[in-house]
């Protein structure tokens, strides 16, 4: 008799986890553009955030796939980390909407009388339909009706289950105390990987006789503890964005966890009363399914105010090399407010960010192949500290500013566009290089060797440290001027290479529109060295360039 319950039990809680699993999949495949759209245009406060992580979660019944989407958001700049801890945090709320749905449909009615026609209608529109989005609708459908069934055998099980426990059965009890119950609803999310699917199993016992209110709420609590294993293994390897998420996640559920475990008879007392005034003090399930949503609710009230600190706090954690690099290290909002300070501050992050771009214009002429991947997330960096420099500018004072300081405020911004510019084409550069390196043609190769000579010269002249006075301006110019000599001359070795079809006419194209990307690359770089340097110097390079334009 207890081999057949448990082999049920385990049947039907098979059952569940396929259903929510369909059911997930078939609303995101439904629903998933407007429910992006969603996140990412309505989530501009940590409150928005909450509410919208509440109705996402509710809708495609997975905190797991609403906290992935939230990572990718973040990631890519769509959202900051403050907002996406918001939706976080509603994402706990919105998981309380399984435990409504087992209470109040679950055990409110005779469950196959609805859960048969459903599921027949789902597969019927899975396979009868040609539309992705209504074949989405279909799974969800059949998810849910598989939901229903679920919770009908693992009822049933319990209801034996709390028979033999009636008719004492040897070996088996459920005395123990809070801890106990606690652990019980962590480990059975931890077993299930799924919390919803450990609230299910807590209210079905309830329900069925086998424990009492308080100890399925401890386990209620340790079944929201539970989640925070999922997302503690799932970003071990992620990005920072993740892990700082999945952090704040579990800063949530141990704070909300420990606060309604040490409230835990007050809690009790007050989802007593909520019950008794909404009517549902005959139901475990329904009270249970209160507790938690009420415990989570309470959850949220605490963070949300918190959630500025805990962003800052997050920020300073997981910072990969690259996000290191492109954090500002002369600049801070107490320099904002005296503009002869934060114009100092600026001159320095600036010197940084030019060092920071020549070596990386350098790295793409190194002898051996470099990887692209740490190339271009060393030109995110150069790109991230440039919009925090833009930033910076944007709230200095201007009230109490001289002229002079307000031009220097447009020079370091002009700086900066000028080196975002040039790492961004360092990519093009870097092509170039490669396939200086893999070509056969040695005239070719001859050319492109020496135009990259001269961007390495002109490279060793745009460094940090200041140079002395009696040649640098001089040599920059003469260094340029080599450059374009020499940019000339690869451009029609190329062309004569097509010509004389030593190389192919697309292979050419592609060789000069990189090389083009490259000028322009150089051109940026010292541009920007020569602004930090000697603004008149770089105005006249301006005016050379037009003249050269116009001719």
């Amino acid at each position: 008799m207890i081999l057949s319950t448990t082999i049920n039990a385990i049947g039907g809680l098979a059952l569940f986890l396929l259903a929510m699993l369909m059911m997930t999949e078939g609303l995101k495949l439904f629903a998933g553009e407007g429910l992006k759209q969603l996140l990412g245009r309505f989530t501009s406060t940590p409150l928005k955030g909450v509410l919208a992580g509440v109705l996402v979660t509710g809708l495609v019944q997975s905190s797991t796939a609403v906290t992935v989407a939230v990572i990718g958001f973040v990631n890519v700049g769509l959202m900051g980390l403050r907002q996406g801890l918001g939706v976080v945090f509603g994402t706990n709320v919105g998981t309380t909407v399984t435990g409504w749905l087992v209470s109040l449909v679950g055990f409110g009615f005779k469950i196959e009388n609805f859960a048969l026609p459903i599921l027949a209608l789902g597969v019927a529109l899975r396979l009868g339909s040609s539309s992705r989005r209504n074949q989405g609708l279909g799974e969800a459908l059949a998810g849910f009706g598989l939901f229903f069934l679920g919770l009908s055998i693992l009822k049933n099980s319990f209801g034996s289950l709390a028979q033999l426990y009636g008719n004492g059965v040897p070996g088996f009890t459920t005395n123990g105390g809070v801890i106990t119950f606690l652990l019980v609803g962590f480990v059975i999310t931890v077993l299930t990987q799924s919390s919803s699917a450990a609230i299910a199993i807590i209210l079905t016992a309830a329900t069925g006789g086998v424990i009492g209110i308080q100890p399925a709420a401890a386990a209620v609590i340790g079944a929201n503890l539970g989640t925070t294993t999922t997302a503690a293994v799932a970003v071990l390897r992620a990005t920072p964005n993740a892990k700082r998420l999945a952090l704040g996640h579990i800063l949530f559920n141990l704070i909300t966890g420990v606060v309604a475990l040490s409230l835990l008879p007050g809690m009790l007392w007050l989802v007593a009363q909520l019950a008794d005034g909404l009517d549902l003090e005959g139901s475990p399930a329904a009270v249970l399914a209160l507790f938690h949503t009420v415990f989570n609710l309470l959850g949220v009230v605490i963070m949300l105010p918190l959630t500025g600190r805990l962003t800052r706090l997050l920020e300073k954690r997981f910072r990969s090399l690259e996000e290191e690099a492109g954090r500002p290290h002369h600049l801070d909002a107490s320099l904002a407010t005296t503009p002869s300070l934060a114009v100092a501050g600026l001159r320095a992050e600036l010197l940084r960010l030019r060092d920071m771009t020549n070596r990386l214009v350098r790295a793409s002429m190194a002898p051996s192949p470099v990887a692209v991947k740490a190339f271009e997330q060393q030109a995110a960096a150069i790109h991230r500290l440039v919009v925090a420099v833009a930033e910076f500018v944007g709230t200095v004072r201007t009230a109490t500013m001289s002229r002079e300081e307000g031009e220097q405020l447009a020079r370091a911004l002009r700086t900066a566009r000028y080196l975002d510019e040039a790492a961004r084409l360092s990519g093009t550069a870097l092509a170039l290089h490669q396939k200086l390196l893999g070509s056969s043609d040695a005239e070719t190769v001859a050319v492109l060797q020496q135009l990259f000579d001269q961007i390495e010269h002109c490279c060793r002249l745009a460094h940090q440290e200041e140079p002395a006075e009696d040649h640098s301006d001089q040599e920059r110019l003469e260094a340029l001027e080599g450059f374009e000599q020499q940019y000339q001359q690869t451009k029609a070795e190329l062309l004569d290479a097509a010509v004389s079809r030593r190389q192919s006419i697309t292979v050419v194209n592609q060789l000069l529109g990189e090389l083009s990307g490259t000028r322009r690359m150089v051109e940026q770089l010292v541009k920007a060295d020569r602004l930090l340097r000697s603004p008149a110097l770089a105005e006249a390079i301006e005016s050379e360039k037009r003249q050269e334009n116009a001719a």
